[in-house]
């Protein structure tokens, strides 16, 4: 009886894929452990983390509300020193900073008007420069042409003198032997029988040839009566005259009728001149 049991009860066995699960399962559920093991560490370094986080926030907000009481201590002694509030310190701080971009505001516009003047009178006197150029090489010119003038001028020899005069023939060439301003002219218009003062002398016409262009002239000076008879047009009269005696010319230049001469008197420019009588030109 008991073989017939033992038959037909055999030995119980596992298969392969039941083996296979089980390790499979095995493996997983070490994985899992692993898994948990590595995110409970980094879950505590986290946290430990944030911790030390906290609590660097916390000893900065500590440092922070110390620096704000010793900030509110020294603004509280400071306006007790000055007399002030809180207020009024910000008051005053407030209007510190709007005076100064106040002045910063006035320092640029100052800056820029000045900048402004001197770009204008750096073309004032460039212009000024330009004018001053324009008037040099205008006196060059009016020089030059002076000098032209001058030499086209008549040269004739006078009645005593050895050497020739310059003499104007008309009004607009005594202009330019004035110019040269080494002698004094007096311009003048005599009639017939009429004695006249010209310049320190006097002058009488005796004589008028129309005819001719001839004339007799009588010259006054230094109490003596110098007759110069039947002259001719721009003839140069020569006399002397003055306590030093200095050399004078007469010269007519015109005869308008049969009564009436003109011309002038010419005199050195250090010979007295009459304080009634200026020398012509001036």
């Amino acid at each position: 009886m008991s073989e017939t049991s033992e038959i037909e009860n055999p030995p119980r066995t596992y298969s392969g894929a039941f083996l296979a699960v089980l390790a499979a399962s095995l493996l997983a559920a070490l994985g899992g452990l692993i898994w948990c093991y590595t995110l409970g560490s980094r879950l505590t370094t986290q946290q430990q983390e944030l911790a030390d986080a906290k609590q660097e926030n916390l000893k900065q907000a500590a440092e922070l509300r110390e620096t704000d009481a010793r900030l509110r201590v020294a603004t509280d002694e400071l306006g007790k020193s000055l007399g002030l509030t809180q207020k009024q310190l910000d008051q005053r701080a407030s209007a510190l900073m709007q005076r100064e971009q106040a002045d910063s505001q006035r320092l640029q516009a100052a800056q820029q008007q000045t900048s402004q003047q001197v770009t204008a009178v750096a073309s004032d006197v460039s212009n000024v420069k330009t004018d001053v150029g324009g008037v040099k090489t205008d006196l060059t010119h009016t020089q030059s042409d002076l000098a032209t003038a001058v030499s086209q001028l008549q040269s004739i020899r006078g009645d005593l003198s050895n050497t020739n005069s310059v003499i104007a023939r008309n009004h607009d060439e005594l202009v330019l032997l004035e110019h040269k301003g080494d002698r004094n002219f007096y311009e003048f218009s005599l009639a017939k029988g009429q004695k006249k003062p010209v310049g320190t002398i006097s002058l009488e016409l005796k004589k008028v040839d129309t005819k001719k262009n001839t004339y007799t002239l009588v010259v006054y000076s230094d109490d003596k009566a110098v007759q110069k008879k039947d002259r001719g047009l721009d003839e140069p009269l020569q006399f002397y005259s003055g306590k030093d005696p200095m050399l004078f010319e007469v010269v007519v230049n015109t005869i308008n009728s049969k009564n009436q001469i003109t011309g002038y008197l010419s005199t050195p420019k250090t010979a007295p001149v009459p304080p009634t009588a200026p020398p012509s030109g001036q």
